[in-house]
């Protein structure tokens, strides 16, 4: 993992000057039913998007807020790294997506009987999105939407 000193002069700059949002924490909510029963939904940043059936993610002041689905039985090598950032390292998504999106980590959780079930979508967003008001607005809002739709118990963040 990078350290900020790790970082070009440039981002270190950007990241000192940068007008952080403080958000107030929600408050915590158990889940309904037991692990082993629950419905479990991945979101990752890391800009994934399926070549050929998504568009890739924009380069775009403040940050592209767009999000993609990604079906459960996709194959992970297939889809492309669509990450818009350059500072961040590729090179442990390039060799395993699962990585940034571990559904096959997740499938083995469900095969154990640690977890009840893989839900049928996931949700990519891009990283890096200094103006998140969109993302929050709209596209958090369409991703809580699917979940909602999928019966979904519980959600894991995969930051990259």
């Amino acid at each position: 993992m990078a350290e900020f000193s790790d970082l070009p002069l440039r981002y270190r700059v950007q990241m000192a000057a940068y007008r952080w949002r403080r958000v107030d924490p929600l408050t915590w909510t158990p889940l309904a039913v037991p692990l082993s029963e629950a419905r479990i939904a991945l979101v990752t940043s890391a800009g994934l998007y399926q070549p050929g059936t998504d568009e890739p993610f924009a380069r775009v002041p403040g940050g592209d807020h767009t999000l993609r689905i990604i079906p459960d039985d996709v194959d992970l090598q297939s889809l492309a790294i669509g990450q818009t950032s350059r500072a961040f390292d590729r090179g442990p998504m390039e060799s395993d997506r699962n990585a940034a999106l571990p559904i096959d980590r997740l499938h083995a959780l469900v095969e154990r009987g640690d977890v009840g079930y893989a839900a049928p979508r996931q949700v990519s967003f891009n990283g890096s999105i200094t103006a998140p008001a969109r993302l929050v607005r709209e596209s958090a809002l369409t991703a809580a939407r699917v979940f909602a739709s999928d019966r979904v118990d519980a959600v894991l963040l995969v930051p990259v």
